[in-house]
């Protein structure tokens, strides 16, 4: 289960929703949120910044199952489903936490790891591509792993690995194509660069040779009349 120790506290938020309000929300030193799901009404509240970066930190990530407890209510468990960094700095702006009920199956995206070096790379001067790094499963919120791992080491040159290959228990449903390919040991590519045939020295084109004659002629006309007029 992609549980955490740590507990989040909120505080409700009253007044108007705005720019300014989040701005005062960050300025004292905490973040504005929104907590929903579970068949409740939303709740506008403010969160310590600190302890929502560490789970997002965490081995699970957002996938973390956490207890929350907003300030005159019981505590919940729930999940981090959306934030947003400022762009710059990337301090947190804002973040979306749903609550969870643990016995309802829910969909979410788990990390791909791949675990070894694959023959195909060691012995067979293959490469290995890791075409899909996520993938949707569907499960309990207790069954939900904070990463799927799978060996690669056995991986020779042109085989591929799957997403009905992935280690699962029977508690995990994978969605969309179980044919997709996760990653798969390919030949390095090489570019191939043409090279065209390189001519013999270029002549020098028609016209330019025209104007060479008509240059030379021009220059030799003065000379055969400098003769003509030394024999007379």
């Amino acid at each position: 289960m992609a549980a955490s120790t740590e507990a989040v506290v909120a505080t409700p938020r009253s007044g108007k929703f705005n720019k300014n309000a989040a701005r005062r929300v960050r300025v004292a030193g905490r973040i504005p949120a929104v907590v929903y799901g579970a068949g409740q009404e939303a709740v506008a509240v403010a969160v310590d910044p600190r302890v929502i970066t560490k789970i997002l930190h965490s081995e699970s990530g957002h996938n973390t199952i956490f207890d929350l407890t907003v300030e005159g209510s019981g505590a919940v468990k729930a999940m981090i489903v959306d934030w947003q960094h400022e762009p710059i700095k990337g301090n947190l702006l804002h973040i979306d936490l749903k609550r969870i009920a643990m016995d309802k199956a829910m969909r979410v995206s788990v990390p791909i790891q791949l675990l070894g070096v694959p023959v195909g790379v060691k012995t067979q001067g293959g490469i290995i591509e890791h075409v899909m790094r996520e993938v949707e499963i569907e499960c309990l919120p207790a069954d939900i792993p904070s990463h799927l791992d799978v060996d690669v080491s056995g991986l020779e040159l042109h085989g591929l690995i799957r997403v009905k290959d992935l280690p699962h228990s029977g508690s995990i449903k994978f969605l969309g194509d179980e044919d997709a390919t996760v990653a798969h040991v390919t030949i390095v590519k090489e570019e191939v660069v043409a090279v065209e045939e390189t001519a013999a020295a270029p002549t020098e084109p028609e016209v330019a040779k025209k104007g060479k004659g008509e240059t030379e002629g021009a220059a030799a006309a003065p000379a055969a009349d400098a003769k003509d007029a030394k024999k007379k």
